[in-house]
């Protein structure tokens, strides 16, 4: 999905001002839009790489106005909406008009445990890797309408593996609702062959499952 959160090596936005001892939330609805977000992600509705590409789907002014948890509450209410769980009227009043429907619960003594511990993503598959760390690559220059993990600055470019992870849950295909297993490398490309001879980057490394690339001769 070539949409405006993918702005990664974008010009005239500004640069990153990291702020001193910033704390894990500004106001007291961001926590609740961070607990929100991560009982219903527990309840089983939808995945993760689903509710990233929620967040991801908002039009462009939207999310470029909106604050990085507005921009979570925005992607929850089209998650929900979407799956039945909640009506745009309820959403406009703000209470329920019909019964909820049962899901899956997070219980309050086992949010600690999933905050601090996650979930695995990597799989077991029967396939090699196709590549090995040193090997020359070239990422596809590829445009999906759907959600992926290849950032746009570095499609189409030429980079050496760097580092060979196992096979893990593929973020483009869980979008879509399926594992689809892909073995996951770390490239590292050259600052250079992404931005020119301009650029004060050394290099760059991304993490590229395989179907993001290509070998180079």
């Amino acid at each position: 999905m070539n949409g405006v959160h993918d702005m990664g090596g974008s010009q005239a936005f500004g640069p990153v001002v990291p702020e001193a001892d910033e704390p894990p939330f500004h106001h007291e609805w961001e926590r609740r839009v961070f607990a929100l977000t991560l009982a219903m992600g527990a309840s089983g509705a939808w995945n993760l790489d689903q509710s990233r590409a929620a967040r991801e789907s908002l039009p462009p002014a939207q999310y470029l106005a909106s604050s990085y948890y507005t921009i979570w509450l925005e992607g929850l209410c089209r998650l929900m909406v979407e799956r039945g769980l909640v009506t745009p009227d309820e959403l406009r009043d703000g209470r329920v008009h019909a019964p909820a429907r049962a899901l899956r619960v997070l219980a309050r003594d086992a949010v600690a445990p999933r905050l601090a511990h996650g979930a695995s993503t990597e799989r077991t598959v029967t396939t090699a890797p196709r590549f090995a760390v040193g090997d020359p690559v070239r990422t596809r220059d590829m445009h999906p309408p759907s959600h992926t993990r290849l950032p746009r600055y570095c499609r189409g470019r030429h980079g050496t593996i760097a580092a060979v992870h196992g096979a893990h849950v593929f973020a483009d295909a869980h979008a879509r609702g399926s594992e689809d297993p892909q073995w996951l490398y770390t490239v590292r490309f050259e600052g250079r062959e992404l931005w020119g001879a301009d650029t004060t980057a050394a290099c760059v490394h991304v993490d590229c499952f395989e179907p993001y690339l290509e070998p180079v001769s």
